[in-house]
């Protein structure tokens, strides 16, 4: 998050100090570079950059905004694998308490980790230091024991064996999806592309400056055009952050999950 903040600052900072470059460039040039041709010619170049910038941007949002709804999707798929799993487990009897208990401690260890800005679950379960990712090689090893756990089960009678496959197919499914939640989580927006459309809206907002009538409607226009731009901004960056920020995915869909392992 500090991160977010410290960028869209930069990237309105840097809107503001153009077009008051440009403005300071404008009482600087010569009539000649003031012409009505010359402004002419200068606004349809920058209206094609500005429109090149506009789609690059839309599919920007675009992109993370899909990115952050598949997200949430597929961890309400994955939170629903979970309390199916459970369910299977439930029905196994006895023998499969261990492994349940094994799941709620990764269900609960997992939530902890990922929404540090929620409250944590109560339990006991191991807690870690934050990493910022949700790929943690110790919550993998927790749901991989109950994985193994699983397979180990020695079922008596037939009801019982075709509940054990139920299980491990089941078991195969949560660990897919985790996986599948871990890649959607990765960044999606490249800091070379952010860096190079800031860049493009620098020189639009300079070219404002240097065209722009010199009076105070003017100033204001830009500076919420600016604000506009770097808001734009900031939603992108918080979208592709999905477990982190002010705009995240809800930690309800595994809190369910526990809730459900929970009720004995």
């Amino acid at each position: 998050m500090p991160a977010t903040a410290a960028t869209v600052l930069a990237v309105l900072a840097a809107l503001v100090c153009a077009s008051a470059f440009g403005v300071n460039l404008q009482r600087r040039l010569d009539d000649r570079h003031k012409s009505r041709e010359t402004g002419d010619h200068v606004r349809l170049i920058i209206s094609i950059l500005v429109t090149f910038t506009a789609v690059v941007l839309g599919l920007l949002i675009s992109n993370v905004k899909s990115s952050f709804d598949q997200f949430d999707s597929r961890l309400r798929s994955f939170a629903g694998d979970i309390t199916e799993l459970d369910v299977r487990l439930r029905e196994f009897g006895d023998d499969a308490a261990p492994i349940r208990a094994q799941l709620r401690t990764y269900v609960a260890a997992a939530i902890a980790d990922t929404w540090r800005s929620e409250p944590p679950p109560p339990g006991d379960y191991p807690r870690f230091p934050a990493t910022g990712s949700l790929e943690r090689k110790q919550l993998g090893e927790l749901l991989l024991k109950a994985d193994i756990a699983i397979r180990k089960l020695d079922p008596t009678d037939t009801f019982h064996k075709r509940l054990a496959a139920q299980i491990e197919n089941a078991m195969s499914e949560t660990m897919a999806q985790r996986r599948l939640l871990i890649e959607t989580a990765h960044d999606t927006i490249t800091w070379p592309l952010l860096a190079a459309m800031t860049a493009w809206l620098v020189i639009v907002f300079a070219v404002f400056g240097i065209i722009a009538p010199r009076n105070m409607v003017v100033y204001a226009t830009i500076m919420l055009c600016a604000l506009s731009f770097s808001s734009a901004i900031f939603f992108i960056l918080e979208l592709d952050t999905p477990t982190d920020g002010f705009i995240y995915v809800s930690s309800e869909p595994l809190r369910d999950a526990l809730q459900h392992i929970d009720a004995q």
